[in-house]
C-alpha cells in the first residue's frame, strides 16, 4: 500500500488557492485579478486555521500565566484569541467572495423547455 506524501504548508496552501479559484473560473478577467489577493489570504487563512484547530485539540483552550509572585491563574491560550480573529477576516473574505461567484445556472426541465416553445 503506497504512503500519501505530507504536503507542505506552503503546498497545502497552494492547493486551497487552487481550489478556491476554480470556484470562481467564471468571474470575468478583471474581477479574477481583483479578487486573487483575497483568494490568496483565504487559502492562508484556512491552512493556518486548521493548524490552529490542531493546536486547540492537542494543548487546549487555556493556558496558565504568572504575574509577578503571587498572582496566577489561567486565560484563553493565544492559539484561541488567534483563532477567533482569523475566522472572522476569513468569514468575511469567503463571503466577499462568495456574492462575487456567478449564480448557478439551473438546468430546466423537459417540462419548462416545452413550456417555452
Amino acid at each position: 500500500m503506497p504512503v500519501a506524501k505530507v504536503l507542505t504548508k506552503q503546498e497545502r496552501v497552494d492547493k486551497e488557492y487552487r481550489r478556491l479559484k476554480s470556484v470562481l473560473r467564471d468571474l470575468d478577467a478583471n474581477k479574477k485579478k481583483a479578487v486573487d489577493s483575497l483568494l490568496r489570504n483565504a487559502a492562508f487563512m484556512s491552512i493556518c486555521l486548521e493548524e490552529l484547530q490542531a493546536d486547540i485539540s492537542e494543548n487546549g483552550y487555556t493556558e496558565e500565566y504568572k504575574n509577578g509572585k503571587e498572582q496566577w491563574g489561567t486565560k484563553q491560550s493565544e492559539a484561541v484569541k488567534t483563532h477567533i480573529a482569523m475566522t472572522r477576516n476569513h468569514a468575511t473574505i469567503m463571503k466577499t467572495l462568495a456574492d462575487l461567484t456567478p449564480a448557478a445556472r439551473a438546468k430546466k426541465t423537459t417540462l419548462q423547455k416545452l413550456m417555452e416553445s
